[in-house]
């Protein structure tokens, strides 16, 4: 059990690829595209981790990592995003998951992931982040406090309902 893994992520070919590179590591791997494959999978199977998208198609990989740890309390699981933010790490640590981590990440990244603790020494920039940056941070924030609901966050933020699309719809800058 300590080396089967199981990846839920809706992006086929990022879970094939990573599928591929565990699989040279000497881990045993199982991919599930959304989460009724993932608890499929699961009731078959014990994983020792999981690596889980935030963003299932239109489900939430938050809920993916409750159901998961509701299932199998011992489970291992780091969160995987192209659209990073403060608040979705936040949340994806009180949902259960050990980790967060941004994409593009590679196996051995990913594996590093699951073997960092909490005492582990974080790295701060010399840079401050851009402004940028902040409104993407800050959109983030407000839309978690609604609950992802778009047209409640574009009035908490005093914008077209359609212009919070756009932004949402874009990658995040990185710093």
């Amino acid at each position: 059990m300590s080396n089967k893994i199981l990846i839920v992520d809706d992006d086929v070919t990022f879970g094939e690829i990573l599928q591929r590179s565990l699989k040279r590591r000497g881990f045993e791997v199982a991919v599930a595209c959304n989460s009724f494959e993932a608890m499929q999978l699961l009731q078959q199977n014990l994983f020792a981790k999981a690596v889980v998208d935030l963003k299932i198609g239109s489900e939430s990989g938050l809920d993916v990592v409750k159901e998961l740890l509701n299932h199998q309390r011992d489970l291992q699981i780091v969160v995987l995003t192209g659209y990073s933010s403060i608040a979705t790490a936040v949340q994806a640590i009180k949902a259960g998951a050990q980790n967060y981590l941004c994409k593009p990440a590679d196996a051995d990244e990913i594996l590093a992931a699951f073997n960092e603790t909490e005492t582990d020494c974080v790295t701060i920039t010399a840079q401050p982040p851009s402004v940028d940056r902040l409104a993407w941070e800050h959109i983030q924030k407000v839309l978690s406090a609604h609950d992802g609901n778009i047209s409640a966050t574009a009035r908490a933020l005093g914008m077209h309902r359609r212009t919070l699309q756009r932004k949402l719809n874009k990658r995040p800058v990185k710093q």
